[in-house]
């Protein structure tokens, strides 16, 4: 039998409840990983798991397997980018019909996220993951950066999408720092509307945006690591004008491992193997 294995990453699924009619799954609601974002996770020899969410029609699921026993199947948790966090999930009214966000996606992910802290296992989030992870901790978000940050440079445009691109600033003395140790500023992609305005209980700001100062990093200074990127760093594979992603993902993977091995010391981990550390990519 094999004494070691990959570290297991647990990704939450974007949610489309109106499929269009044209792939076949007529008022289905479909979940989805985006392949970047796996590709991401796996390129650096961990596996990646899409956690489908139980919806509450589902009844046999929802009590048979509760979150908690899908969180200690796994070592880490990674939140996607997609649609907005709802308001209502940070206690505010939309202040456009178009920005209501999806509440059904914020309670799925809000589960997952809190068991993961609780069980002490990394959790990750990208873009909108930024955000749930910041409205997790008490934290607000401007629901339209154009409408309520009047000043503030275009973080979105929808021709150019992942092809918009700005420079981000590092505050001195952060983790983020000690990952890019050469560079206090760094060119990342730009693909949001909202943004964090309040800081969550315990959270840190990492970096800014250059030009206009909008938070672009998080982390939370609790027990447990949790880190959130506005930018998506999954996108910037192949575009050397763009920061590197390999740093970000190899802190989150050995931080997993690090907490896994310490379950396993403790007797708490039921899968006797260790895990393996994550892979550098060449020049990493």
């Amino acid at each position: 039998m094999p004494t070691e294995r990959a570290l297991r990453i647990g990704v939450s699924a974007r949610l489309l409840h109106h499929a269009p009619q044209e792939l076949g799954f007529r008022n289905k609601t479909l979940q989805y990983i985006e392949q970047s974002l796996a590709h991401w996770i796996m390129e650096h020899g961990a596996v990646a798991f899409m956690v489908p969410a139980v919806a509450h029609d589902s009844k046999h699921a929802a009590r048979h397997l509760k979150v908690e026993h899908v969180v200690q199947e796994l070592d880490a948790l990674v939140l996607q980018g997609g649609a907005d966090v709802a308001p209502q999930t940070y206690g505010q009214a939309p202040i456009d019909p178009r920005w209501h966000g999806d509440v059904v996606r914020d309670r799925y992910e809000l589960a997952l996220l809190r068991a993961f802290v609780a069980q002490k296992k990394p959790v990750l989030g990208v873009c909108r993951g930024a955000q749930l992870l910041n409205v997790a901790f008490g934290g607000t978000l401007y629901q339209d950066v154009a409408t309520q940050c009047p000043a503030a440079h275009a973080h979105v445009d929808t021709d150019l999408y992942d092809q918009l691109e700005h420079d981000v600033t590092f505050l001195q003395g952060t983790q983020l720092t000690r990952l890019y140790p050469n560079a206090s500023q760094l060119r990342v992609t730009s693909i949001h509307h909202q943004a964090v305005a309040e800081l969550g209980k315990g959270m840190v700001v990492e970096a800014v945006s250059t030009l206009d100062g909008m938070v672009e990093a998080i982390r939370w200074n609790g027990d447990a690591y949790a880190r959130g990127v506005q930018w998506h760093p999954e996108f910037h594979h192949g575009r050397d004008a763009l920061a590197d992603s390999s740093p970000i993902m190899l802190d989150f993977l050995e931080a997993s491992r690090a907490a896994a091995l310490q379950r396993l010391a403790s007797g708490l981990e039921p899968d006797p193997r260790v895990p393996r550390a994550p892979l550098r990519l060449a020049g990493a």
